[in-house]
């Protein structure tokens, strides 16, 4: 206890230091997700490019107006030709947003830093009553 007392300044830098350690992780749980009245913003204002990663099929039954399909499974391959860009931002999508969770590892290691993948997918789109094309 004598140490404690002692060394209280000690222990405050010591716990303040871990809190700002910490704080990146809390803040960053998400892990690059927005909802989408953010991905609507950031389509508008930044010209985000907005990339379905469900199969063909998928895309085919609905997606987002102006978004281009590459499947999760061709994404390393076919996106770097499709989003020529690289300083624009994108927003990954797809019908739950599992899949554009893990797309975002592969489209940061191709260089797209401002990549984020659309919270809760279509689904979320579709409850947010925004609109969807048909193909």
């Amino acid at each position: 206890m004598k140490f404690i007392i002692d060394n209280w300044m000690l222990l405050c830098v010591a716990l303040g230091s871990g809190g700002m350690l910490l704080w990146p992780l809390l803040k960053g749980a998400t892990g690059g997700k927005l909802d989408p009245a953010s991905a609507v913003q950031l389509i508008n204002r930044e010209r985000a490019v907005v990339v379905d990663v469900s199969e063909p099929e998928e895309f085919a039954a609905g997606h987002i107006g102006g978004a281009k399909n590459v499947p999760f499974g061709q994404l390393e391959k076919k996106l770097t030709e499709t989003v020529k860009n690289k300083s624009l931002p994108l927003i990954l999508v797809c019908a739950t947003g599992a899949r554009s969770n893990r797309a975002i590892v592969a489209a940061k290691k191709l260089g797209y830093e401002q990549a984020q993948a659309l919270s809760g997918g279509l689904k979320a789109w579709k409850d947010a009553n925004l609109p969807v094309q048909n193909t």
